[in-house]
């Protein structure tokens, strides 16, 4: 009884933690459909004098270029939103279908990718993601790009493990007895016992994501100005900060922390609560 109560105060924990990283990561989703109608002024144009503090008529003050940091904040949550949504996606599906083909055929095709992939994963994340950024140079496509390559061995070496277990299993044995072609049993036999956990993965992915993407702004090899990101903002702000004007930095550093925690809470509540199931 008393394995029981911890068991369902666990699972209280678990669900909480995970609502409060969907709330989180809600609240900058709305903030991104909205900033057209929210934002009261246009993010890329100078609106008033250079570094007001926040008031309301600029509830969180201008920037040194005289835009309206309130607005370049909405703004750059539709920027960042879509580069690490882009990007973790674009990992989620090369990586797995790699994985799929790797871990199902084996062979030289498994060798090759295995080396490939090993030799990816072998560089720091944000390391690599600056050294692609660098040759591709700056822009949303390239910055997309540049993500997308850090995460895709993380794919590729967890469907490959699932995959290696799964197709040795009665189930898979069978249909290939009853002479499904390959194609079938890998989408229609393999793949589904595979998916459970890769919404867990990419929740944490696009949490690290959302660091790497601020980093490669803060960085200058992110979007290009003067579209509002907020690496790219905290960057400008913190040029400021000696002389007392902390608001253009202190925002955007706020929703980039803000947005990783959220996914950072829905990953983890969500692996344990799968985990838990399990």
């Amino acid at each position: 009884m008393e394995r029981l109560k911890k068991l369902w105060r666990r699972q209280r924990v678990d669900v909480a933690l995970t609502l409060a990283g969907a709330a989180i990561v809600l609240l900058v989703l709305f903030m991104a459909v909205s900033a057209p109608i929210l934002a009261p002024y246009n993010p890329i144009v100078s609106v008033d004098d250079s570094l007001l503090p926040p008031s309301p008529k600029h509830p969180m003050g201008t920037d040194s270029l005289g835009r309206d940091v309130y607005s370049r904040v909405l703004y750059g949550a539709q920027i960042i939103l879509l580069v690490v949504l882009t990007s973790t996606t674009v990992s989620l599906i090369t990586g797995s279908t790699l994985g799929l083909i790797s871990g199902y055929f084996g062979g030289a095709v498994d060798r090759a990718l295995s080396v490939i992939m090993d030799s990816i994963y072998a560089f720091p994340g944000l390391i690599l993601a600056i050294a692609v950024a660098a040759v591709l140079g700056p822009g949303v496509l390239n910055t997309v790009i540049s993500i997308s390559v850090v995460y895709i061995p993380t794919y590729f070496r967890m469907v490959r493990g699932h995959v290696l277990s799964v197709k040795s299993r009665l189930f898979v044995e069978a249909a290939k007895a009853l002479g499904a072609s390959d194609w079938t049993i890998m989408t229609r036999y393999v793949l589904p016992n595979v998916l459970v956990t890769i919404p867990v993965v990419f929740s944490m992915n696009v949490a690290d994501a959302v660091l790497t993407e601020a980093a490669l702004s803060f960085l200058g090899l992110g979007v290009p100005a003067p579209t509002p990101d907020w690496g790219f903002d905290l960057k400008n702000g913190q040029r400021n900060l000696l002389s007392g004007y902390w608001w253009p930095a202190l925002w955007p550093g706020f929703f980039i922390t803000l947005l990783a925690l959220g996914f950072s809470l829905f990953g983890e509540g969500l692996n344990e609560l799968v985990g838990g199931e399990a």
